[in-house]
């Protein structure tokens, strides 16, 4: 019977981890059209207010629908409490919550605005806000599901909203652009769309529900049910969201203080615009680059806690030591690569260069947020659940801080410094305490070898690179060439030499989703 509970747990773990990397992709993948289409000032518009719909979206996905899943699991295991029972006590304390979240947003859009030194946005402030109000409904059928080993009604609705919000992000910006709207308006459309997106996911988990059995026990709630599940969702559920939601909180802080700082230090105000937009060309490339760290971290929570409760601590490290080396192998071989094809990848993406140093100081953060992010994973499976959140609000700090340091000096590359240090104090502190509670980390010939690895890629990168320079082959075609043929170059090249190096075993690469198929293919 347990291990058929593994399984089922293993199955549904792999299952949101799809899910998950479909509406991450897209999430990051229409932002380049998008800018294409509305330009850098367009851009920074939609980016200064996206954080604030990002917090409500990381509300419904990572923070309450986990721990309101545990409370059912633990219910329909233990059969002390009734699981409808939990909803219902979920849905008050969180319907509570986001009317509180709502009316702050909403009523205080003019405030908001004022710390973004744009009051134009005042109106897509109090658009998003709204956001919030479904964040209860949407986060306690998830969790419902969840909590009954029922994934895919978690996994349909997040892909369903991610394809209605993009598809109508899309549809109506080429619309009201071609119609001579302003980019503030487009800008609402936009916010509109993604309401619209969370509405849809909302009715696709309605008609789950009302189709389910509802198998109603007469089980006694204890006297302090409520307010049990209250503190259980405010302090684990706040936890779980900060440390799901880290680029997100990073980038409120960037849409926060750069285009203010930037005008207080002389900029001229439309080119304080266009120069934040310009920096959030790195959003979509970031996003990309952590998508499978932050995939391996979801499918860590179910699959460490599964071997927790079987107490097999060498099965546990194999597993965490696996993560860790996936996440570094994948986080670093992504940064350099990137850097490396900075400049033909932003021309073939975003029309010209502007912006490519600051781009490329801003890629680093992929490394160390890939990390973060599987740590992130390996504590919440441990049962540390507010462990990373706690670092990684220190790290928020700290760029708040190294943002108004930083940037009146060094304009926007300030804030890419400010970002990458930020990660990495951050890092420093998630690698602190995995030492601490007695994991052992990777060994020094791991980390000599994968160096060799991504320098050996780099420097085939530059040669490649240098060719096109050297020609002056720098249109948008020629870049399309170049970072494209760069990409497949440099993966190549670096595939071959984590085999050469034997970094992962096949016994390791068995174990990763998709992995069998590559030993397979190998005998």
């Amino acid at each position: 019977m347990p291990s058929n509970n593994s399984k089922l747990l293993l199955r549904g773990a792999f299952i949101l981890t799809i899910a998950a990397i479909i509406t991450k992709i897209l999430s990051a993948v229409y932002r380049v059209p998008f800018q294409n289409i509305v330009g850098d000032i367009g851009f920074y518009i939609y980016q200064q207010v996206y954080p604030i719909y990002g917090i409500a979206i990381a509300l419904n996905t990572y923070g309450f629908p986990v721990i309101i899943s545990k409370l059912v699991a633990e219910a329909e295991l233990n059969k002390k409490v009734n699981s409808r029972d939990i909803i219902h006590a979920s849905f008050i304390f969180i319907g509570v919550f986001g009317l509180l979240l709502f009316s702050v947003v909403f009523f205080g859009a003019e405030l908001i605005a004022g710390w973004m030194g744009d009051q134009n946005l005042t109106p897509l402030i109090k658009v998003v806000s709204f956001t919030f109000l479904l964040v209860p409904f949407i986060s306690t059928i998830r969790g419902y599901f969840q909590g009954k080993g029922d994934m895919l009604p978690t996994a349909v609705s997040q892909v369903q909203e991610q394809l209605i919000r993009v598809t109508f992000i899309l549809v109506l910006s080429y619309i009201l652009m071609k119609k001579g709207f302003s980019l503030y308006l487009v800008g609402s459309s936009t916010l509109i769309s993604s309401i619209g997106g969370s509405l849809t996911a909302l009715i696709t988990l309605l008609i789950f529900y009302f189709r389910s059995k509802k198998k109603n026990e007469n089980l006694t709630r204890p006297g302090n049910f409520y307010r049990t599940i209250g503190s259980k969702l405010f302090i684990q559920g706040t936890a779980v969201c900060i440390s799901g939601a880290l680029l997100v909180l990073f980038q409120f802080v960037d849409s926060l203080n750069i285009f203010s700082l930037l005008v207080k230090s002389g900029v001229e105000t439309e080119k304080a615009k266009e120069l934040k937009g310009i920096f959030d060309r790195g959003q979509p490339l970031i996003q990309l680059g952590t998508v499978v760290a932050t995939s391996f971290s979801l499918t860590l929570v179910p699959s460490l806690s599964s071997k927790g409760k079987e107490v097999d601590q060498t099965r546990l490290i194999e597993k965490i030591n696996i993560a860790l080396k996936i996440s570094l192998i994948v986080g670093l071989g992504a940064t350099v690569g990137i850097i490396s094809i900075m400049e033909p990848t932003n021309i073939l993406l975003f029309s010209n260069n502007e912006g490519t140093r600051v781009l490329q100081v801003f890629a680093v953060a992929i490394i160390f947020s890939s990390m973060i992010l599987t740590i992130t994973g390996i504590f919440q499976g441990m049962g540390y659940l507010i462990t990373p959140a706690k670092y990684i609000i220190l790290g928020i700090l700290f760029k708040f801080i190294g943002n108004y340091v930083l940037i009146p000096k060094f304009g926007t590359m300030g804030a890419s410094l400010s970002t990458v240090i930020a990660l990495m104090i951050t890092l420093g502190f998630c690698i602190f305490k995995l030492k601490k509670i007695g994991i052992q980390l990777l060994s020094m010939q791991f980390y000599i070898k994968i160096s060799l690895s991504v320098l050996i890629m780099a420097s085939i990168l530059q040669v490649w690179t240098r060719v096109f320079d050297y020609f002056h082959m720098d249109s948008r075609f020629w870049s399309c060439i170049n970072a494209l043929g760069g990409v497949s170059i440099g993966g190549v090249f670096y595939l071959f030499t984590i085999g050469a190096f034997k970094l992962l075993d096949d016994k390791e690469v068995s174990q990763i989703p998709f992995g069998k198929l590559f030993t397979r293919s190998k005998r």
